[in-house]
C-alpha cells in the first residue's frame, strides 16, 4: 500500500506520522497522480501547526509536487493518464507517493524540466510571476526591495525582476546568503542583523525609496518595509515567516506617502484554469531559456518531513527544498 504523511492534531514537526494511506480511486474531475517529488513550502508549516486551518483532520499536508499521472476520473480532458504533470494549488495532499487531485489544477510539465526541478519550482515560481505581474508590474527602470531574498521566493523573483530589467535589493541573514543572492539577480544585499535595512534602502535609492516591497517575513520586517518606499509605492506582504501582522491604523499609510498594501495569495491568482494555464507557461517559458535557474539546495526523504520542517523553521534552508516519496 502507498504511504503519506498524515496529521491527527495540528502541532509541531512531530504531529507528522509516516503511515499506509489508500488514496482511492479518481472520481469525476479528478487525476490519481504518482508522485516524482513533492515541495515543501512555508504554508505546510502554517497547516501544520494550525494558522492557516486544514479543511478537516486527520489530513495530509503539502501543496506542491510533480509526478505521472496514473488514472483519471470522468469528465477529465485536462491530462490523460501517463501525462508528465505538476501542479501548486489546493487541496493539501501532497505529501503522499500516491494522491488524488482535480484535474484541473494540473499542469503538463515540459520534458526539459526534471520532477524535482518542478517540484521546487511551481508554487515559488507562480508565486513570483503573480508578484511581478499582478500585484505591481515591474517595467525596466523600477526598483524593488525583496524580504529574504536567499529564499525560495527570494532567488526566483530577484532574477526574474532582474530579467525584466529592475534593480533588486535584497535583505539576507547572512554573508553567504548575501553572496547566494547576489548570484542570482540582486543588485545590493542588506545584512539586516547588522544594518538597518531601511536607511540602507534611501541610502542606495539617494533618498527616493522604492517602488514596490516585495514582504513575506511579516511582522519583523512590516513597518520598516512601509518606510522603504517611495511615495505611492506599493507594498506587497506576501507571506508571515516571522509572525502574523498585528492590526495597524491604514492612516499610516496615507502619513507615509499615500501608499499602496495588498497581501495577495496564488490560489485567488490561479483560480480561473486560464489564469493559471498563463502562470504556468510564462514559468516554464524563463526557466527553459535560463532567465531563471531553479536550483533544488536540500533534499529529504518524505519520510523526513518532520526533520524538513525543523531546518526550515530554522531557517536553515537556501531555495528551493523538495521531499523525495521513495
Amino acid at each position: 500500500m502507498p504511504k503519506a504523511i498524515r496529521m491527527y492534531k495540528t502541532g509541531g514537526p512531530e504531529v507528522m506520522v509516516w503511515e499506509d494511506f489508500d488514496p482511492g480511486r479518481p472520481g469525476s474531475g479528478e487525476a490519481l497522480v504518482r508522485h516524482e517529488a513533492v515541495g515543501l513550502n512555508f504554508i505546510d508549516v502554517y497547516h501544520r501547526t494550525g494558522l492557516y486551518p486544514m479543511p478537516s483532520l486527520p489530513a495530509t499536508p503539502g501543496m506542491e509536487g510533480a509526478g505521472i499521472v496514473e488514472a483519471v476520473g470522468e469528465g477529465v480532458s485536462d491530462v490523460k493518464t501517463g501525462d508528465r504533470v505538476a501542479y501548486a494549488a489546493l487541496p493539501p495532499g501532497a505529501y503522499a507517493q500516491v494522491r488524488l487531485i482535480p484535474a484541473h489544477r494540473l499542469v503538463r510539465l515540459p520534458e526539459s524540466i526534471p520532477f524535482p526541478q518542478a517540484a521546487g519550482m511551481m508554487l515559488r515560481g507562480m508565486t513570483a510571476r503573480y508578484l511581478l505581474y499582478g500585484c505591481y508590474k515591474v517595467k525596466r527602470g523600477d526598483t524593488l526591495l525583496v524580504q529574504a531574498a536567499a529564499g525560495g521566493v527570494g532567488l526566483i523573483l530577484s532574477q526574474w525582476a532582474k530579467f525584466l530589467g529592475a534593480t533588486v535589493i535584497g535583505t539576507v541573514g547572512s554573508r553567504e546568503k548575501a553572496e547566494l543572492a547576489r548570484a542570482h539577480g540582486c543588485d545590493h544585499t542588506i545584512l539586516y542583523r547588522e544594518e538597518d535595512f531601511a536607511s540602507r534602502v534611501k541610502e542606495i535609492t539617494g533618498g527616493r525609496g522604492v517602488d514596490v516591497v516585495y514582504d513575506s517575513v511579516g511582522q519583523a520586517t512590516f513597518m520598516k518595509s512601509l518606510d522603504c518606499l517611495r511615495p505611492m509605492g506599493m507594498m506587497v506582504s506576501f507571506g508571515q515567516s516571522s509572525g502574523t501582522v498585528p492590526p495597524f491604523d491604514l492612516g499610516l499609510l496615507s502619513a507615509k506617502g499615500s501608499l499602496f498594501l495588498t497581501r495577495p495569495t496564488l490560489m485567488v491568482y490561479t483560480a480561473k484554469r486560464e489564469d493559471l494555464l498563463a502562470h504556468a507557461a510564462d514559468l516554464f517559458e524563463v526557466v527553459t531559456r535560463g532567465a531563471v535557474k531553479i536550483e533544488v539546495r536540500q533534499t529529504y526523504r518524505l519520510a523526513e518531513a518532520s526533520r524538513a520542517h525543523r531546518e526550515v523553521e530554522a531557517r536553515k534552508t537556501t531555495g528551493s527544498t523538495i521531499l523525495i516519496p521513495e
